[in-house]
Formats: structure tokens, C-alpha cells, sequence
């Protein structure tokens, strides 16, 4: 018989746990609850890490932890520290023993791991005062004097980006630790520490198993914040302020989620299959040892049955340092929608190649729709294994860059979204399918030759084969490309002397004797057409029917008004001269090194006949996300 657990702030854990006789925590009603049991958790503020003993057994049969209804509830990985003394002037301190810590000290604990590229000695800890995030100084000289700005490369955009150092705030903290104690500085400016909400990241996570396997649970309508997470490497365990840790089932919803040092919500994998051995052993590349990780996961039951099928719905994720939500392996079969994801990695304390609002590897078959993902360092990157999955009906601005697919082969499919960066898309990779989106922003397309990455047996973990990244077979119909004055390589030029069908490629490779060395000379097919390219955006020259008004400017912007984005666009005279089909199965060829068709997550047939808007579309509608779309002036609400 199921039971319902209540928590409150005015409970005790020698409670029964009734609406009468509350529990005071919510770790003890997680040590107690079993499958179909559920947690109520009433008004407060819970400093604890909840760590789920119990798993549901069934989709029917769940664990489910959530906030009371119309009742604020939020959970915390940091402490209040009051006792504050003044050192001078607005620096104060305040000496913790390290025995507050226990056994992870997050003043203690570096940002740490695989693919790290920028960390001058930074730790996992913070200040907070009201709730405002400090930064992190360098020396205890640069709490009372900051530095200069300084920069640091982008290695994927290839510029200097502002690294936010303390002088770009005048609220800074630095710490000292020693064998018994934990010494912090902060400079507080006008705040008088005695007086306000301090707070310090203490502990690792806000909700978070230490088992694997705890299956089925759903987290509902908490507010969680301040807790001292770890990088999150693909070749690393993955913690998160918030998630599964390697289990199957979850259900992630009505969260908001903020003010995690590395990760928000973590769908990754554990520690068993490898944990930054590439900085710790220093003796292969990560490369090598994320192909290691994919095999020592599969050997670990890595499959359908056991791993992944979450859904992360309708929650609001900002202010992490390094991720929104991240994942590989244990994202797989997941559902990802309605979320929004912004101020993700802008801080730039430190800086390396995990980062972006969603950042997932061995995305199979997950499908990533109608969230809204702005102001970040980038906007989703889907890296390894991108196969079966599906990006749909997303609206991205004001990212550095708003969405990069890096070494899969596919099938994948990017349809109905508007990327508006100035850096729009980096296409690394092969296999897809971008259908009626709206892009304005230049592209920037890359083989990888020296990489061979797994691809999958369709709609599952088994791996069939490897395959370098080619570039091509990529299939471009009915999408919207806008350029700029300042922007180059907007629009599908960059394909350019490929083959326009597979029987081309195949004559063009069987030309020359030999094996491989062949494939790696002639370009892959591409299938392109009917698109829009609008104030200097660039059609691909074998592009048989298109819309090109190059000297046409749309004026293209994207206006928030309170909770609400409209986008605001003219469009040419002709601009229903053209119209789309709606893209199936039958109509997208397979692709070429997985040999797979594009299909639903089931296997069965993929039919792209939905709009951004939700609404159904005709056998031919216009191009771009929005059905409704005409010539002249458009003004219409895309969120909110």
C-alpha cells in the first residue's frame, strides 16, 4: 500500500512522517520510502544533500519527492556562516574548521579533470550574499587590489573572450586552508556580513544518489541551489546539483535549478568507467579513454533496459558555471523539453571544452525540444554518438554559439528551431537533417579524419562500427538562412563541390583502385534544396530551386517583453514563391556509414509535419519554423 511522507521544518525525524507528526528531513523519509511511495515536502529552506536509498520499480510504480502545492520549498548545498570579523575596510574572514567539511572540502577541492583549459587554481567553493554569487580571486593581494582584465582563447571560436576576474566585480572572496582550518576572505563592499544572508558551498550536490541503479524516481517543484559540483568531463564521473547517477526512469520537472559551480542537472555517467584518467595518468589521450569508457559502460549494462529513458520537463536552469544539464551515456532514450537554460558557463572562472547550456555525448535517440537556451556560452552540443536523436522547436539568442554537433555520423535530426547567434551552428559531423529552421548566423563545417567515433545498432546501445567524420551527407530543406554584413559562411556554400546524390558519390569513389585511402579523398553526398538565403546568406551552387534575396534584410529580432519572446521578421514579396514538403522517412535518404534510416525513437516512421508553434502543417507549407510566416512584416510570440 503506497504511503505519503511529509516533511517539515517543524517536524522531527523521530516523527512518523504523517501531515500530523512530519519528518524534520528530507533523507530521512528517503531512507524509509519504497515504490509507490510519496515524499510532500512542506515551506522552508533544507540544507541537506538527499541521497535516495530506494528505487520505484515500474513507471507506475515511483518514488516521487515534491514540494507541497503553492508552497516555496528549497534545497541547499550551502551553509550560513555569521561569524564574520572585519579585517579592513569592506575585507572580512571567517575561520571554519575543516571538520565542518567532513570528508570533501570544496575550498579545499580544485576544478579538476579532462579537457580543462583554463583553471589559475580555482575551487569548487563560493560566496554568496542574498543570494548574489561572488568570484573566486587568485591571491588573497587581489581581494584588496584587483588586476587587470585578462582573456583567454577560445579554442573552437578561435577569439579572446573576457575572463571575468575579480576586477570585474568588486565582490570576491579567497581561501586558505590548512590542516585544521578553512580560512576565507571576502570583500563585501557596502554589505556589513553581520547583517546579511552569507552563505558558503558546502556540500557536493542537492539531490543526488551515492548508489547507482535507484530507478523511477520523480523530483517535483523544488527550488535547488549552491552546491559545489565537480567537472564534468565525459571520461569523468558526472555529478550534478541534481540527478539520477547511472539509473533509469527519472522524471526531472517544474525544478528551478541555479548556482551550481559545475553542472545543474546531470543525466552522466559514474565513476566505474573511468574517472579523468587522461589528467591523472597522463599516458594516452582522452579520446582514448572516452572509447574506453563507451565499452567498460556496455560491459557495465549499459542498455535500454537498465540506463537513461528520463524525461526533463518545464524546469528553469541559470547560473552554472559549466553546464545547464550534461550527460553521456546515461542520457540515452531521454526526453528533454520545456525548459529554460540561460546564463550557463559566463562567469569564465575557468574554462574548458564541456561546456554549454545542454552538453550531452551518446545522445541515442533523445529528443531535445521547445526549450528556450540564451545567454550562454553555447547553446547545446551534442558530441559523440548524436544518432536517433532529434533537436526540434528550440529557440536560442545571445549564445556565443547556439548549437554544435561534433563527430557522429546519424541519423539526427535539427528541425523547426530558431538560432539567431552570430555563430549559429558548428557542424562537425555527418548524417543530418536540418528541416524548416530558422538560421542567422554563419556555419562552420570540419571533418575529423583523426577520430573514429562508435555508431550504434538503431535505437540501441550495442555499437555496430566506427567511422571518421567525412563531413556531408547532411540534407538541407525548407530552412531560412540569414546573413550579415559582418558575418561570412552563412548559408549552405560551404558544400560546394560535393556529389548531390549517393549514385554520383559512389561512381566518383570507384574511379580510383584501392580501399579507404579512396573514401577519405571524395566528399560525401549532400541533398539541398529548397531554402531561403536572405542579406548575403550563400546557396549551395547545385541548389535547384531556392529563394535568394541577397540583398534583402529582414531585420530579424527577437524581443522580450516580461516572460514573453516575440520574434520580429519582414519577409520578401516571393517569399511564398517556394513552399516545403513535409520531410518523412521515404523522403530522407538513409544515411550512408550507419545505414540507417531516420526514424521515431520506437522505429517507427518519422513524419516532420509539426511546426514551432505546435500547429500542424499543410502537404506544402512555407519555409521556416513557422507555418504562419508572409511576406512583408511578422511579429509572433515564440515563448511564453
Amino acid at each position: 500500500m503506497a504511503v505519503e511522507y511529509h516533511i517539515a521544518k517543524n517536524g522531527s525525524d523521530l516523527g512518523e512522517g504523517t501531515k500530523q507528526s512530519p519528518f524534520l528531513t528530507i533523507n530521512k523519509a528517503a531512507s524509509v520510502a519504497v515504490a509507490g511511495d510519496t515524499i510532500i515536502v512542506h515551506e522552508g529552506e533544507y540544507r541537506e544533500w538527499v541521497k535516495p536509498k530506494n528505487a520505484g520499480l515500474s513507471n507506475t510504480r515511483r518514488i516521487t519527492y515534491q514540494a507541497a502545492d503553492g508552497e516555496k520549498v528549497v534545497i541547499k548545498g550551502s551553509e550560513q556562516i555569521q561569524n564574520w570579523q572585519q579585517v579592513e575596510g569592506t575585507i572580512w574572514k571567517t575561520e571554519i574548521p575543516n571538520s565542518f567539511f567532513g570528508e570533501y572540502n570544496p575550498y579545499k577541492e580544485e576544478i579538476f579533470g579532462d579537457w580543462i583549459v583554463y583553471n589559475p587554481g580555482r575551487h569548487l567553493g563560493d560566496v554568496y550574499v542574498n543570494g548574489m554569487s561572488f568570484y573566486e580571486a587568485e591571491t588573497l593581494e587581489q581581494v584588496q587590489n584587483p588586476t587587470k582584465q585578462t582573456e583567454v582563447l577560445d579554442h573552437w571560436t578561435k577569439k579572446n573572450v573576457p575572463v571575468h576576474h575579480p576586477e570585474q566585480t568588486e565582490y570576491v572572496w579567497f581561501s586558505e586552508v590548512n590542516e585544521n582550518t578553512t580560512t576565507i576572505y571576502a570583500n563585501f563592499q557596502d554589505y556589513n556580513p553581520a547583517e546579511e544572508l552569507v552563505e558558503i558551498n558546502v556540500r557536493k550536490a542537492c539531490f543526488y544518489p551515492e548508489e547507482t541503479g535507484i530507478n523511477y524516481i520523480t523530483v517535483r517543484g523544488f527550488e535547488m541551489a549552491q552546491a559545489a559540483t565537480p567537472w564534468t568531463p565525459p571520461t569523468a564521473d558526472q555529478p550534478g546539483l541534481l540527478g539520477p547517477h547511472w539509473s533509469k526512469g527519472w522524471i526531472i520537472e517544474d525544478n528551478i535549478i541555479h548556482d551550481s559551480k559545475c553542472s545543474g542537472i546531470s543525466l552522466g555517467k559514474e565513476g566505474s568507467t573511468g574517472n579523468n584518467y587522461r589528467t591523472k595518468r597522463k599516458d594516452k589521450p582522452g579520446y582514448q579513454y572516452q572509447l574506453e569508457s563507451v565499452f567498460l559502460a556496455r560491459q557495465a549494462g549499459w542498455s535500454k533496459e537498465k540506463i537513461g529513458s528520463h524525461i526533463v520537463r518545464n524546469n528553469t536552469i541559470y547560473d552554472c558555471g559549466q553546464n545547464g544539464i550534461v550527460g553521456h551515456l546515461g542520457c540515452v532514450f531521454s526526453e528533454i523539453y520545456n525548459n529554460h537554460i540561460y546564463n550557463i558557463a559566463l562567469k569564465r572562472e575557468f574554462y574548458g571544452h564541456e561546456i554549454a547550456g545542454i552538453k550531452l555525448h551518446a545522445a541515442i535517440d533523445v529528443q531535445i525540444h521547445h526549450n528556450r537556451i540564451h545567454d550562454c556560452s553555447l547553446g547545446t552540443w551534442l558530441d559523440w554518438q548524436t544518432q536517433g536523436t532529434r533537436v526540434s522547436s528550440n529557440l536560442y539568442y545571445r549564445n556565443n554559439r547556439d548549437l554544435f554537433v561534433e563527430v557522429s555520423s546519424g541519423p539526427y535530426i535539427v528541425d523547426h528551431n530558431i538560432l539567431t547567434a552570430d555563430y549559429a551552428l558548428d557542424n562537425h559531423a555527418q548524417g543530418g537533417a536540418y528541416i524548416n529552421n530558422l538560421i542567422r548566423g554563419k556555419m562552420v563545417h570540419r571533418k575529423m579524419l583523426d577520430r573514429a567515433t562508435p555508431y550504434h545498432v538503431p535505437h540501441s546501445t550495442e555499437v555496430a562500427g566506427f567511422a571518421v567524420t567525412y563531413g556531408g551527407d547532411d540534407r538541407f530543406y525548407h530552412n531560412i538562412f540569414v546573413g550579415d554584413e559582418a558575418l561570412e559562411d552563412v548559408g549552405t556554400a560551404h558544400y560546394n563541390g560535393y556529389p548531390a546524390s549517393l549514385e554520383e558519390y559512389i561512381e566518383t569513389v570507384h574511379q580510383d583502385p584501392g580501399d579507404h585511402e579512396a573514401f577519405n579523398k571524395v566528399e560525401q553526398p549532400v541533398y539541398i534544396n529548397r531554402n531561403a538565403y536572405l542579406n548575403g546568406a550563400k546557396a549551395f551552387e547545385r541548389e535547384e530551386e531556392k529563394l535568394a534575396e541577397v540583398h534583402f534584410n529582414p531585420n530579424l529580432k527577437l524581443v522580450e517583453e516580461g516572460t514573453e519572446v516575440y520574434l520580429s521578421v519582414e519577409l520578401p514579396d516571393d517569399f511564398e514563391r517556394i513552399l516545403g514538403e513535409v520531410q518523412t522517412t521515404q523522403t530522407l535518404k538513409r544515411v550512408r556509414i550507419v545505414d540507417a534510416e531516420f526514424e521515431n525513437p520506437d522505429g517507427s516512421e518519422v513524419a516532420i509535419d509539426t511546426d514551432y508553434l505546435g500547429e500542424r502543417k499543410l502537404a506544402q507549407s512555407v519555409l521556416g519554423p513557422i507555418s504562419s510566416l508572409k511576406k512583408g512584416k511578422n511579429y509572433v510570440k515564440v515563448w511564453g
